[in-house]
């Protein structure tokens, strides 16, 4: 027997595993599928407000369920699991993620994948539990108001101070942001907070020489 044998089969010992019965598996998958409908709920909860993306929900919970499987496939031969590494290796994404939260609901589906596969279901379920306590906490955080935008269009050039005298009066802070002027039309955003916005849009239309106003509002990033 030559040094190569004795250390394939040393190697080979040391990684040798129990084999993996058909009711192991089968508890494994449904302890995952269960995990797995849990993550698809509370990602439906949790982007309520946001951009939903009803394919990438199913995706999450297919995921969880296929990675459970991958690992207990991995765990009954080592020279298939080094096989099926190298094969899912040449495997590229090229879906771009949208929200920073998605990327974590995803990393999650694929823990809780690897978790039910590798038979240690109890972390699986304390890790979403831990997880989702978390994610609603830190989503009812207070945090700064996003700030809104006034578009208004004016045909008089030189409404700017006028119109920036009304808005202080509804506003404790605003800043112009984009001053639009052509021959004989004024165009101007600003970036305002304020919760007088029907009282304002008023009395800038009351003004002569105002063609329109509107006062928009998004859910977007907040400067602090």
């Amino acid at each position: 027997m030559t040094f190569r044998d004795i250390f394939k089969n040393s190697f080979l010992e040391g990684y040798a595993t129990a084999p993996i019965t058909t009711v192991t598996v089968v508890v494994a998958l449904a302890i995952a599928c269960v995990l797995a409908l849990y993550i698809f709920l509370v990602y439906r909860v949790i982007t309520r407000k946001t951009f939903y993306s009803k394919n990438f929900n199913i995706s999450l919970a297919g995921m969880t369920v296929i990675t459970a499987a991958l690992i207990l496939t991995m765990q009954s031969s080592v020279v298939l699991s080094l096989g099926m590494v190298g094969a899912l290796s040449i495997v590229r994404f090229r879906t771009a993620i949208k929200d920073p939260i998605d990327l974590m609901f995803l990393f999650w589906s694929i823990s809780v994948g690897i978790i039910c596969g590798a038979g240690l279901a109890e972390t699986a379920v304390i890790l979403s539990v831990i997880l989702t306590i978390g994610i609603l906490v830190l989503n009812h955080l207070p945090v700064a108001r996003a700030p809104m935008i006034l578009v208004i269009n004016a045909a008089n050039l030189d409404a700017e101070d006028m119109l920036c005298g009304i808005v202080s009066k509804y506003a404790r802070s605003y800043r112009v942001k984009s001053r639009n002027m052509t021959s004989d039309t004024l165009d101007l955003v600003i970036e305002l907070r304020t919760d007088k916005g029907a009282p304002l849009i008023r009395e800038i239309m009351s003004q002569s020489g105002i063609l329109s106003a509107s006062l928009l509002a998004h859910d977007g990033e907040v400067t602090f």
